[in-house]
């Protein structure tokens, strides 16, 4: 009688983090975007990525990841009004991925 095993081994790769603290967040409003992409260069943090989908209008509009400081430079490029800025009371600590 023979002895067939197989081993199995797993390696698991856990991602890079970097702990961001935050002031705040913002509130996209996609229905009114136009696709300019001008908030995508604008975004210190590099949070904002454009979309695959289409609004209404049949743009692409911006995707918010975590990582988002408050810091408005979207707001501020954005020709259509399509972000509203939160700030946060307290500064708070979110974890995100680094991308290598």
């Amino acid at each position: 009688m023979s002895d067939t095993r197989t081993t199995t081994t797993t390696t698991t790769t856990t991602p890079a983090t970097t702990t961001i603290r935050s002031r705040g967040s913002v509130r996209i409003d996609t229905e009114v975007c136009k696709g300019c992409e001008l908030c995508i260069t604008a975004c210190p943090p590099e949070v904002l990525s454009m979309s695959t989908e289409v609004n209404h209008l049949g743009y692409r509009f911006p995707q918010l990841h975590p990582g988002c400081t408050g810091c408005a430079a979207c707001q501020l490029v954005c020709p259509d009004f399509c972000f509203e800025v939160y700030r946060f009371d307290e500064p708070r600590l979110t974890v995100v991925e680094v991308s290598s």
